[in-house]
């Protein structure tokens, strides 16, 4: 039986039998708390006595009518499939259902506030979740127009992909319709629909055909003091304006609204004209600039989708890089060119990047362009290589053909293929048209191979420093021997005044084993190289040993924010790879980070600390480097300015660092107001995470986490408060948090997310060495009852990867041998956790070489 899952080849042989037209699908949101009625009228044409199915999961069918003949849905519906034979040339199906609220994110998500027990619903459809709430044909080329008829009750707000409809009452009041407007031809997983008692914004603006498009930023009532709907709606305005000049292509669909839903999985979702957005984007903490301009990305990704994705959508799910990868690199095209964020390449390249490097080395990397056998091979493949790798390649193929030729190239691409779907080689074909380049060969080396290249440069010089020979070495993984073609920067540093300054900057072409650059003999090497200086290609870089010394005594020295990123990056890929002592990385974290400017790569760099301290480190010296590094946090968090954003940071950083009886006293006075410090306000959301601390520390008990929940008795609140009951040491305490977790599918989803972010809290090693056989023993079943994203977060997030030893990798090598036969998915979330386990022990190897060394 097929269960949930659909395969391309079915997918491909029903898309030869049917052509969708039309759906009109009433919902009635009025019938309790586990189900809502859904009625769905499917209009298509068909191969004349072909039979195929259409899709749905539902509590009931108790209709199933097609072209007037009764089906017995008994007969006719199996998972999630309802079989449709004797088809005629143009149909009509009519399928009527019960179908269930979820409390997962995925299909329709009910939510009840727990600050004024006011229901929310909204869908989430993306991959193959629209089946969840009405019948439809559960593929992206198979688009239709789509006609929401929807019942709720009066005082609701009831959002969808068209203009919301002025409701019209039910007899006896508390109840009304909503009649929207067909949407234009568009794919079922863009659909969507909100409901309940939000509060919105509106305001408009007149697009570049003079059409007036209305704007609505909505959240529930609770939150809405604290949303800044005003700069969302100037954000969203300076996307419009920049896109829509850009792609020379008007703003596709009718109106533009943006909803901050509870309880959601992902960022945001790009649902035509209907764009639903995580609740972490509506600010009731001060919070970084790292999360202010992640913000403005996540807005203007999603404006991206609507031309690219929804406008024109890929055939299939393998090209779902090409919908995530364009927004990505258009997302960060606009923020850097059209806002306030003028350093999002930066940005993107200490955040994206390096997610794209780690995911590319993991043993589940795949080609940008994957194979997608199936929907189980989509859901795991939202990963660095779909979005940060395609990204990267995407920002390489605009310089190769110019910025103008890439823009022109895809604004023909939206008029030719507009409201149809295609696959990357439409895409490439119109950009060839406007460059003139043939894009053949650099697909097949950038596209279709996986892996990552490393960069190393091999300079001699003499005793004046001067270059005699300068060259670079490419390598790559045995396993992804791909060498490609590079266009790159090198840059020279050099000290002056206390800074290091750029004295000497090239671009050149870099291709196969090793490229001799000649251009650079006779040149001063300075005291820094830099390869892909400015960032141009894909490409993992070394610093030579002079440039390395460099970088550790005075990283903080060099002024250009992206040169540092880079550095920073270099320094963390030699210490993934166990080239670099974990603890000359630390060194190297705690002499520099104190004088970054670039919030994000500060927050990425302090959570790499973090993890060279807890995993990376030789075993015997892990007690006292997670010390040495709560204690530099601590130091540097003394004297960073008042209010700063490395303040809040540090702060956080060192929260999560403390490991020893004075660390967490600190915690509990900051927390308590003990110690004070300048602009360091203890607001709702650092205090969880200080408490956070505190638990995992042992210093508090579940007594002062519920007493916490009661003053903060929000859905944030039950998160964070989940987070810390799980951080409690003790094997009985964990034994309980387990349970909740893995035996019960009460948690909703975030809640889960969050307990389980407690439980494998890293000063909770010791207690985890007893949950490694529960883990084994637990995945299999999860994965087989519980919906894919809750058993991804169980299987990924409860793994206790904090143990970093033999025994732990041992024991994942063991059931990856002896469960062959498990789902791809499950197998492939277990291999990364692996390949994770398997760095660290290689990284303590070398930093335990480093200390016999000195």
């Amino acid at each position: 039986m097929p269960g949930e899952n659909l395969t391309r080849a079915e997918a491909e042989e029903r898309r030869a039998i049917v052509e969708t037209r039309s759906y009109e699908v009433t919902l009635d949101l009025t019938k309790g708390a586990e189900v809502f009625g859904s009625r769905s009228v499917v209009r298509f044409d068909a191969t004349p006595g072909a039979a195929t199915f259409i899709d749905l999961i539902a509590r009931e069918v108790r209709e199933v009518t097609l072209n007037g003949r009764e089906l017995a849905p008994s007969d006719v519906w199996a998972d999630s499939r309802i079989a449709l034979d004797g088809l005629e040339e143009s149909n009509e199906l009519i399928i009527d259902a019960d179908c269930e609220y979820t409390n997962t994110g995925e299909g329709m998500h009910r939510f009840v506030d727990p600050v004024d027990g006011e229901v929310y619903l909204y869908t989430q459809f993306e991959v193959p979740d629209a089946r969840r709430v009405f019948a439809v044909f559960e593929q992206p080329d198979l688009k239709a127009t789509f006609q929401f008829t929807v019942s709720a009750p009066t005082e609701w707000k009831v959002i969808s992909n068209q203009p919301t409809p002025e409701p019209i009452p039910h007899e006896g009041g508390g109840s009304a319709t909503w009649g929207f407007e067909p949407t234009p031809r568009i794919s079922s997983y863009i659909t969507a629909l909100v409901a309940g008692p939000y509060e919105e914004f509106r305001d408009e603006l007149v697009n570049s055909e003079g059409r007036t498009i209305p704007l609505g930023v909505f959240a529930r009532k609770s939150l809405w003091g604290d949303l800044d709907a005003d700069e969302i709606v100037r954000t969203t305005k300076q996307g419009f304006a920049y896109y829509e000049e850009k792609f020379g292509v008007p703003y596709p669909f009718a109106k533009y609204d943006q909803l901050f839903v509870p309880e959601f999985n992902a960022g945001a979702m790009e649902n035509a004209g209907c764009v639903t957005f995580t609740e972490v984007y509506v600010f009731r903490s001060k919070v970084t600039d790292a999360v202010r301009e992640r913000r403005v990305v996540t807005i203007l990704h999603e404006l991206a989708h609507m031309w690219f994705g929804d406008l024109v959508t890929m055939k299939w799910w393998n090209d779902l890089w090409l919908n995530e990868s364009f927004a990505e690199w258009a997302s960060t095209m606009a923020t850097a060119e059209a806002t306030e964020w003028t350093s999002a390449w930066t940005t993107f390249n200490a955040m994206e990047k390096t997610w794209a490097y780690r995911q590319d080395q993991l043993p589940s990397t795949h080609p940008v362009v994957a194979e997608i056998r199936d929907l189980d091979d989509v859901l795991v493949n939202f990963d660095g290589i779909t979005y940060a790798k395609g990204g990267s390649v995407l920002k390489q193929l605009a310089a190769y053909v110019g910025i103008d030729e890439f823009f022109a190239g895809v604004g023909a691409y939206f008029r030719k293929h507009a409201y149809q779907n295609t696959t990357v080689d439409d895409l490439l074909t119109e950009l060839e048209a406007t460059s003139g380049r043939d894009l053949q060969a650099w697909s097949a080396k950038w596209l279709e191979t996986a892996g990552v290249n490393t960069l190393t440069p091999v300079i001699d010089t003499d005793v004046d420093g001067v270059i005699r020979r300068f060259a670079v070495t490419q390598t790559a993984p045995a396993d992804y021997p791909t060498i490609r073609p590079h266009r790159l920067g090198i840059g020279f540093y050099s000290l002056q005044d206390g800074a290091l300054v750029l004295t000497e900057s090239v671009e050149t072409d870099i291709d196969g084993d090793l490229t001799e650059v000649p251009e650079l003999v006779g040149r001063n090497r300075g005291d820094l190289v830099l390869l892909n200086d400015g960032d141009l290609t894909y490409a993992k870089i070394r610093l030579d040993s002079t440039s390395l010394a460099t970088a550790i005594e005075h990283i903080a020295d060099i002024a250009d924010p992206l040169a540092r990123s880079l550095v920073w990056g270099a320094a963390w890929d030699m210490t993934r790879d166990g080239e670099m002592a974990a603890r000359d990385y630390i060194e190297l974290v705690l002499r520099g980070i104190g004088s970054e400017t670039e919030s994000t790569t500060i927050r990425t760099t302090l959570g790499q600390v973090r993890l060279a301290a807890a995993s990376y480190v030789a075993p015997e010296t892990r007690d006292a480097q997670r010390r040495r590094v709560a204690d530099g946090l601590w130091r540097l968090l003394e004297h960073a300015d008042a209010g700063s954003d490395l303040q809040l940071q540090l702060a956080t950083a060192f929260a999560l660092a403390a490991s020893t009886d004075e660390h967490w006293d600190r915690v509990a006075q900051l927390r308590g107001g003990d110690i004070a410090l300048d602009g360091l306000d203890i607001d709702h959301d650092l205090s969880w995470q200080l408490l956070v601390s505190l638990a995992a520390g042992g210093k508090v008990d579940r007594r002062e986490i519920a007493r916490a929940l009661e003053e903060d008795n929000t859905s944030k609140g039950s998160e964070m408060a989940a987070q810390a009951r799980a951080a409690l040491p003790g094997h009985d305490s964990k034994q309980v948090e387990w349970a909740a977790l893995v035996d019960s599918d009460e948690l909703p989803n975030t809640v889960i997310r969050s307990a389980a972010a407690g439980f494998v809290h890293a000063a909770s090693r010791d207690d985890l060495a007893g949950f490694v056989g529960p883990y084994f023993t637990m995945v299999e079943r999860v994965w087989r009852e519980r919906t894919f994203q809750i058993a991804s977060y169980l299987v990924e997030l409860l793994y206790p990867a904090p143990l970093a030893n033999a025994e732990l990798r041992d024991a994942t090598r063991e059931w990856l041998r002896e469960h062959g036969d498990a789902p791809a998915g499950l197998r492939r979330i277990i291999a990364e956790n692996l390949a994770g386990v398997e760095r660290a022990i290689d990284a303590q190897n070398r930093d335990a070489e480093a200390d016999e060394e000195r």
